[in-house]
């Protein structure tokens, strides 16, 4: 099912998630549901509170394949980009935004197990955007710049 993609100004975006504790049907169904949404909004990330749910889980759609991080934790950030970011939640603006250039995170899936994973370039810049939205978090917060998006 599709959901609803919050804007900026409601206040689930500004909260502290919570981590997830239960690794059961209804976290597979947000999922599946954020996948659906993401592939109709044609984004790179989406954050569970972008759809209002306040937990600890993104999804990252990029070249290096599709990602669902649940309680996902930086091990460390190295280098540095700067590159123009939007997001689904902030319509019709983009910015300038630093972020590492390389990043590793540990995380759970969808059925509890642990992984890693290190990410390059626009890799680690779409983990790093969408984890700063489960810190209450947007890129406008930080861009060097913001305008329009035309």
């Amino acid at each position: 099912m599709v959901r609803e993609i919050v804007q900026i100004g409601d206040e689930v975006l500004r909260k502290q998630c919570e981590p997830v504790t239960r690794f059961d049907g209804e976290l597979a169904t947000l999922l599946d549901d954020m996948k659906e949404t993401l592939k109709k909004a044609e984004g790179a990330g989406l954050a569970a509170p972008q759809v209002g749910v306040p937990i600890r889980a993104v999804l990252v759609d990029v070249p290096e394949g599709f990602f669902e991080f649940i309680n996902p934790v930086f091990v460390w950030q190295k280098g540095e980009q700067v590159g123009t970011e939007g997001c689904l939640s902030v319509r019709g603006k983009c910015g300038r935004v630093r972020r590492p250039n390389k990043v590793k995170i540990v995380y759970r899936d969808r059925y509890g197990d642990r992984y890693s994973v290190v990410a390059h370039g626009w890799f680690a810049r779409a983990i790093c955007h969408e984890l700063d939205h489960l810190d209450g978090k947007l890129y406008t917060d930080i861009a060097e710049d913001l305008r329009n998006d035309d």
